[in-house]
């Protein structure tokens, strides 16, 4: 799966400078479409690559694996946490084929319906994964690159499937990411 994903991924590099945004069409508990602008003056780098990423394909399919209320939905792991082929007993471990990505912090704060890209705690280390917050979270700003703000389906998100425990973990059927497409 990740050579199919570089594959794809390395073919996008034409890709156009200003892609404005994703429309993510989400199943489950909750289902409809939820539109997100990117901040590319803000984070281009990530927003590059999670647009390459979205225009390959690799996030169709990709189940939301930690959703902890009140504070954010986390999806992304194109490794493991895929309706087929995936292992949910991994997710949140994996990510693509395409480098890691250096941290693009700003001083835009962490409020609800902001995007946000998932990392370990090596600031530098986010690649696919990323998180819709719920509500305003001041403790990760200036510690999280923030991609983009959700800006329609707000309503949809708040439907997302939320996990259990401190770690917000999905037990079942998690929501996912049917189809994530880039828009201009």
């Amino acid at each position: 799966m990740r050579k199919l994903i570089a594959i794809a991924a390395a073919g996008l590099l034409a890709l156009p400078a200003h892609a404005t945004g994703l429309d993510i069409e989400i199943a489950g508990e909750a289902n409809g479409t939820v539109h997100v602008d990117l901040f590319e003056d803000v984070a281009p780098e990530h927003v590059k690559q999670i647009t390459q990423l979205a225009a390959s394909g690799a996030y169709d399919g990709v189940y939301f694996h930690r959703v902890i209320d009140q504070f954010m939905a986390q999806t992304g792991d194109v490794e493991f946490a895929r309706t087929e082929g995936g292992d949910m007993r991994r997710a949140g471990m994996g990510g693509s084929e395409l480098p890691d990505l250096k941290a693009e912090f700003s001083d835009r704060p962490f409020e609800r319906g902001v995007v946000g890209m998932a990392r370990s705690q090596d600031p530098n280390s986010a690649n696919s994964q990323f998180f819709i917050m719920f509500g305003p979270s001041p403790q990760l700003n200036g510690q999280y690159t923030v991609v983009g703000e959700v800006t329609e389906g707000m309503d949809v998100v708040d439907r997302i499937k939320r996990g259990e425990g401190q770690n917000g973990a999905v037990i079942g059927e998690p929501d996912r990411m049917v189809k994530v497409t880039v828009t201009e």
